[in-house]
């Protein structure tokens, strides 16, 4: 059970001193958009690169852009140890999944709440961790989605017919009253904002998330 803090969340003027209050966490997930796939605008590949600098954690990087075909192979060269595109904006994922491996990061393909999973099974050997999104991306601080957990559920059978090692990430609305949901559900990575950030100790948070979602491994 890996816990993934946003640091969508985080005080922006403060990264370094963000990144180390969640230096417990398995990952940090960063939320880059680009304003046009999403109707919102956070940071990019630059500031990317200078977490990767300063980060004690890996970095997840969840691209939420258009023509991820394009730009997200320099986030996997840059360093970023898993990289996620949407797969309503892909238009080569078999491709793009491979070269993101071939630079040395984990593929993962992330799925919007009105995106139907069944589509896109046949591309589980070439991904590292599917994102089911339990909120619309686009903004931090939304309510979680419980309708998206037969999706998680469907994910994580899929994966299970398919073999291999494929993680599935729940971001959106995650939080110790929802995050047992999503781990009954099947979900093994869970992407945390306000739950982590909001906390006074974040690193407190990072570990109650994570002892409620071991709680509910079967």
């Amino acid at each position: 059970m890996q816990i993934a803090p946003s640091i969508l969340s985080a005080d922006f003027a403060n990264l370094q001193t963000e990144l180390d209050r969640i230096s417990n966490a398995d990952w940090a997930h960063v939320d880059v958009m680009d304003a046009h796939f999403v109707p919102n605008l956070t940071l990019g590949l630059p500031v990317v690169e200078s977490l990767l600098k300063i980060s004690p954690i890996p970095l997840d990087c969840h691209l939420m852009i258009e023509d991820p075909d394009r730009w997200a192979p320099q986030y996997a060269e840059a360093g970023a140890q898993s990289v996620t595109f949407h797969i309503e904006a892909a238009r080569e994922p078999v491709k793009l999944a491979r070269a993101l491996r071939a630079a040395g990061a984990r593929a993962s393909m992330a799925i919007k709440p009105g995106t139907d999973f069944a589509p896109y099974e046949e591309l589980l050997p070439e991904l590292d961790m599917v994102l089911v999104m339990t909120v619309e991306p686009g903004f931090g601080g939304q309510s979680f989605m419980a309708d998206q957990m037969p999706k998680v559920r469907q994910v994580r059978e899929a994966v299970r017919r398919h073999g291999g090692e494929i993680w599935v990430q729940v971001d959106g609305g995650v939080s110790a009253k929802t995050i047992e949901q999503c781990a009954e559900a099947g979900a093994d990575v869970f992407v945390a904002g306000s739950a982590v950030y909001g906390a006074d100790d974040a690193a407190a948070a990072v570990d109650e998330l994570r002892n409620v979602a071991a709680a509910c491994q079967h």
